[in-house]
């Protein structure tokens, strides 16, 4: 069986680190334990390892779970380390992360305004 990743209505992606060991029980209870979403309601939750060439999702499929295992022979994902949370991800954004680029904003760091250094001169 063939899965088009675009036919969920919603396509969660964990951010952060995920225990890919876990089977499709414990990646249940990472969803429900942790964020509070709805497991059956055609939902694809994807998870990413320590190691960005590889992810799992979970997808209810109305009669049981499939659990999806991708690996990417040639690349890696650009998976969002800097939070603990599930973000939504439109068609797009799902385009973008399975051709390795940051389906999410990438937050940029604040130039520093002339006059805001200080600096520390008792050593």
């Amino acid at each position: 069986m063939l899965i088009n990743w675009h036919d969920p209505d919603h396509v969660y992606l964990v951010c952060g680190k995920t225990d890919l060991r876990k089977g499709i029980d414990g990646l249940a209870m990472v969803i429900a334990e942790n964020y509070g979403l709805e497991l059956y309601d055609n939902s694809l939750f994807l998870f990413c390892g320590s190691r960005n060439d590889r992810f799992k999702g979970l997808l209810w499929d109305g009669e049981g779970f499939i659990l999806l295992y991708k690996r990417f022979e040639n690349g890696h994902l650009s998976w969002p380390r800097h939070s603990s949370e599930a973000k939504e991800l439109s068609a797009r954004q799902l385009d973008w992360l399975l051709k390795g680029l940051n389906p999410l904003p990438v937050r940029r760091i604040k130039a520093a305004q002339p006059g805001t250094f200080y600096w520390n001169t008792s050593v």
